[in-house]
């Protein structure tokens, strides 16, 4: 599935040039000019991939709407975007827990090269969760959940299920999946047929959905 990012900036149209830029990129952007609607957001949504927040926004600052964020996220990659030239405000935005500043006015190339590297790094974090819809990886751990309820899974169950939902919004083919969930165990020639259809009946209340993709695999996605 293609990143999905926070946008929080109260020039609309510096907002819709960062959204049609990053959309080439393949990234999903959500936009609040506010940062106490931006909060408020956030409290009913906090899976997003990274957030890019200026710091010059109506009702709640930029350093507000952060300190807000890490105390109740400390994972979620935060790419500060300011026009403010004072030091001072960059050092408070890193130490209250910003991953990265960009100065205003930027070039979109370094923008988009700065995205790139965030999002990397957080899919490389053993400690951030993987998460589609309501089903969610503890990668620490190693346990699911499915809409905040642990779901227990017999080895092999798992093992498929993790290696679709890294994966995931794309499709995987069989011989990857016989690979990565099994890693050279015997296995019947249905064995995928067969796992794939206890995980549908795991799912099926959820808004996780594993679909047959004819002529190449499957695939996990959200409703």
């Amino acid at each position: 599935m293609s990143p999905k990012l926070l946008l929080i900036e109260d020039d609309p149209l510096l907002a819709s040039t960062l959204t049609e830029t990053l959309a080439v990129e393949n990234q999903r952007v959500e936009w609040f000019g506010d940062g106490g609607e931006a909060l408020a957001r956030l409290s009913l949504d906090h899976d997003y991939d990274l957030i890019l927040l200026d710091l010059n926004l109506p009702t709640r600052s930029g350093l507000e709407v952060l300190a807000t964020l890490r105390a109740r996220d400390r994972h979620t990659p935060v790419l500060i975007l300011t026009a403010r030239a004072a030091i001072e405000d960059r050092v408070r935005g890193l130490d209250l827990g910003a991953d990265d500043y960009l100065a205003k006015p930027f070039a979109l190339d370094e923008l988009e090269a700065r995205v790139r590297a965030l999002l990397r790094r957080r899919q490389n974090d053993p400690s951030e969760p993987l998460a589609l819809g309501s089903l969610r990886l503890d990668r620490q751990r190693q346990h699911f959940t499915l809409n905040g309820t642990v779901l227990s899974l017999p080895p092999r169950e798992h093992r498929l299920l993790a290696c679709l939902i890294h994966y995931g919004g794309e499709p995987v083919d069989k011989a990857r999946l016989l690979e990565d969930a099994f890693a050279g165990e015997p296995v019947g020639d249905n064995a995928i047929e067969v796992y794939v259809h206890r995980l549908r009946r795991r799912l099926a209340a959820s808004d996780v959905r594993l679909r047959t993709v004819r002529g190449i695999g499957y695939l996990l996605e959200a409703e």
